[in-house]
């Protein structure tokens, strides 16, 4: 697809990518460039706070799978098997 770079260096995306990404006015996105190829890539940004707390509760999570208080599973048939268990 060919769009034209615009004044301020500005390029609008065709609205078929931005539905098919489901991008949204706002959104974040990371621009590159590798070789003299530019890649546009839509990004999430998440707060300091949100990632310790996540990094929280998966360490909390895996010291309770190694203490065996936390069921953990290889595979979701070994899922079910469990949970047809009465």
């Amino acid at each position: 697809m060919i769009v034209e770079l615009r004044a301020k260096a500005q390029v609008t995306i065709p609205n078929e990518i931005v539905k098919r990404l489901d991008l949204s006015t706002g959104d974040r996105l990371e621009i590159a460039e590798n070789d003299g190829i530019i890649t546009i890539m839509p990004v999430a940004v998440y707060s300091k706070k949100l990632i310790d707390e996540l990094s929280e509760e998966i360490d909390d999570l895996k010291s309770r799978i190694n203490s065996g208080e936390q069921a953990a599973f290889t595979n979701l048939e070994s899922l079910f098997e469990r949970l047809r268990k009465p």
